[in-house]
């Protein structure tokens, strides 16, 4: 029997071990993530073209009219109000979202379709086979 089994201590390589275990679980469930969402957004920021819709950090929505090496131009509000903005304070495009929103129900609506069709040959073909079975029986 060994000796943590008698309730004495463990080895100093299982502390290790375990220490590299945690190091690795929060790399995985944490810093990948985090790293992920940041490439994301430097993505969506260098993506920008003129006539997307965008929100600011700041939560002011507007129209890019003008793009920049580091900043961009944007026009705002009802009477089309022009702000330099910063590319970093980019929140959301909402011209790609809404894009890739239509794209995804398009998939859906796709899937649903071929699913139905697919259901309808498989009640197609269960009634042929219902229908064989009852004149094999009226025989």
């Amino acid at each position: 029997m060994s000796s943590s089994a008698n309730g004495g201590t463990a080895s100093p390589t299982s502390g290790i071990i375990m220490m590299v275990v945690l190091i690795v679980i929060m790399y995985f469930m944490m810093i990948r993530p985090q790293k992920k969402r940041q490439k994301e957004e430097q993505e969506m920021r260098s993506s920008l073209e003129i006539g997307d819709e965008i929100i600011t950090i700041g939560g002011i929505v507007g129209k890019v009219v003008t793009i920049r090496e580091q900043d961009l131009v944007i026009e705002t509000g009802a009477d089309r109000t022009k702000m330099k903005i910063q590319r970093w304070a980019v929140n959301t495009n909402v011209t790609k979202t809404e894009q890739h929103k239509k794209e995804v129900e398009a998939a859906r609506e796709a899937a649903k379709q071929k699913k139905a069709a697919k259901g309808k040959k498989n009640d197609k073909e269960i009634s042929d086979t219902a229908k064989e079975a009852e004149r094999k029986i009226e025989k």
